[in-house]
């Protein structure tokens, strides 16, 4: 199987977001019994998974040929979720070898739009759809709204066994984020 690259913007001409605390109060949180459907069509209750579980969150995935909504790449934080999604699937193996018992993305779009990004991008691992907001609303989970859309800002949860174990936020460069998980899990370990 080839896998889809993503070539990452230059990170520098793009805005960086700010900790402006919306994720603050996640850490120590029971995770709500809140099925979401996945891309691997399972319905997922995060807060019945045992183990560690990875949840990266992110704001909406693009469709090839079809241009971003006016702006995008001007708010901090938005650009960049494919080469995080592929980032996140090139250490899957090393995520697994350190204690991750599932990983998933997640994101407000619905799940039909989320399987043509996993599977164009090979993902090893099921995207959540919270296109309801249940788990958003439930959690306090930070969001903006542009061009009519209310989004997730991008974040990520480490939850073990249902209780927010630890949280990245803000998460930038996406493409960093599962290098800086690992790294946070390593410390874990020692």
């Amino acid at each position: 199987m080839m896998k889809s690259s993503v070539e990452a913007p230059d990170w520098s001409a793009i805005p960086k977001p700010t900790d402006d605390g919306a994720a603050s109060h996640l850490v120590g949180m029971h995770v709500p019994s809140l099925p979401l459907p996945a891309t691997d069509e399972t319905i997922v209750d995060l807060s019945a998974l045992p183990g560690r579980v990875v949840v990266y969150a992110y704001p909406r995935t693009g469709i090839p040929g079809i241009e971003n909504p006016p702006g995008w790449d001007l708010i901090p934080g938005a650009r960049g979720c494919s080469p995080q999604s592929c980032a996140f699937r090139d250490h899957f193996a090393e995520l697994k070898a350190l204690g991750v018992n599932r990983l998933f993305g997640l994101s407000s779009q619905d799940t039909v739009y989320q399987r043509e990004a996993a599977e164009r991008l090979h993902l090893p691992f099921p995207i959540l759809s919270d296109a309801h907001f249940a788990l958003t609303h439930a959690l306090h989970l930070p969001t903006f709204e542009t061009n009519g859309m209310t989004l997730l800002k991008r974040l990520t949860m480490v939850i073990h066994d249902g209780k927010i174990e630890h949280i990245f936020y803000p998460v930038f460069p996406p493409d960093q984020n599962a290098s800086d998980v690992i790294a946070w899990l390593r410390g874990k370990a020692t």
